[in-house]
């Protein structure tokens, strides 16, 4: 069974420190959750991210629907045993991976008709589908189907996606029936404060596990972002965790915790380890530099991680540049220690009453590569 408790509100932020527990055990709040979204964290064994101390992972429905299909899971024994992670998973609803695809889909009052990015096959998801999908693939926190807009939007067109997401969002809601998965809302309204609001509100009369704040990340100002975020926090149910998705930095993870929200996933430290951008306690490192051809020092000389306890940065700049497999290995495992490990730091630092010094500890250390 799911269910959600505070154990300590800050007293100088909104931030809480809080406990989820699933089927499949406890997380702790605040979290970020690696993403893996087609059932993998690229480049990462179940068993680095057990020792890195992922409490959850989260996973897409959208790219698990078309590969390898969820009645393949199902039948395998669903998500978790498919991918031997024994852990809470999250599953996305795919809305946001919809939308990126542009012309290649259409919303409709029954849901979306897309086209597959991976072989041009025409398929259709509707609200209560995408609960289904999610109900074969068994992941303990599953998503309702939203319709998430580019910014900037009309007045006019964001409130038809918000009322379009709210009526989804009801469908999802009834279609779920007793199944005991934990179902999130998403909440939309693009950058209009009153569509934010009512999108809140409205939810809320549904009775929901949780509430997901999704549309955000699409080009919008990030100071305007904050301003929305912070206007939302204080309507959003106290006794229920509050999902910000696909948010961010390191910086964001302080600000919005600060403000009071407790779970976060963001594919940037693992595709940024991909592309060679690696996360420090002085900012950002782009290893492929040809500065760090003979750079002896580790990443981070205040990281305990694997990569940087073994080994330096000449030796991560000669794997990018040779474009060897370790190279996305080596990266991946240090930007998933550095936000697990601001995490963890996160919560101890509510738990002692201390989070705005640890957070201005951190941003005064920053520097740029």
């Amino acid at each position: 069974m799911f269910s959600f408790r505070v154990i300590k509100s800050d007293q100088r932020s909104r931030a809480r420190l809080g406990e989820i527990a699933t089927p499949h055990g406890v997380v702790q709040t605040p979290v970020f959750m690696p993403v893996g979204t087609q059932a993998t964290v690229k480049s990462m064994t179940v068993r680095e991210l057990e020792e890195l101390g992922v409490e959850i992972i989260l996973s897409n429905t959208y790219h698990l629907y078309l590969q390898p299909g969820h009645k393949i899971i199902e039948k395998l024994g669903g998500l978790h045993r498919f991918t031997s992670w024994s852990k809470p998973i999250l599953t996305d609803s795919g809305g946001f991976q919809i939308y990126s695809l542009g012309a290649l889909q259409k919303v409709k009052e029954e849901g979306i008709y897309f086209t597959s990015h991976l072989d041009g096959s025409k398929h259709f998801l509707s609200p209560e589908m995408v609960i289904d999908i999610q109900k074969s693939l068994g992941a303990d926190i599953i998503t309702t189907l939203d319709q998430c807009i580019p910014y900037p939007a009309s007045y006019e067109y964001a409130r038809e996606a918000m009322e379009t997401t709210l009526r989804w969002a009801k469908r999802s809601r009834a279609h779920l029936g007793a199944n005991t998965q934990a179902l999130f809302a998403i909440v939309q309204g693009s950058t209009y404060p009153q569509l934010r609001e009512e999108s809140v509100a409205r939810l809320m009369e549904l009775d929901f596990k949780g509430i997901a704040i999704g549309g955000f990340s699409v080009g919008e100002p990030k100071d305007l972002m904050y301003q929305l975020l912070e206007l939302m926090k204080p309507l959003l149910p106290p006794d229920k965790p509050c999902y910000l998705m696909g948010v961010g930095t390191p910086q964001d993870l302080f600000d919005a915790v600060a403000l009071g929200y407790d779970m976060f996933d963001c594919v940037m430290p693992t595709r940024n380890a991909r592309n060679g951008c690696l996360f420090t306690r002085k900012g950002k490192i782009m290893i492929k530099n040809a500065s760090y051809a003979y750079d002896e020092r580790p990443l981070d000389d205040e990281c305990f991680c694997y990569t940087c306890q073994h080994y330096s940065r000449a030796y991560l700049h000669h794997l990018f540049m040779a474009k060897e497999i370790l190279s996305a290995i080596l990266n991946t495992h240090h930007n998933l220690h550095f936000y697990l490990d601001i995490i963890r730091k996160i919560r101890q630092s509510i738990k002692e009453g201390t989070l705005l010094d640890l957070k201005k500890r951190f941003f005064s250390s920053l520097e740029e590569d």
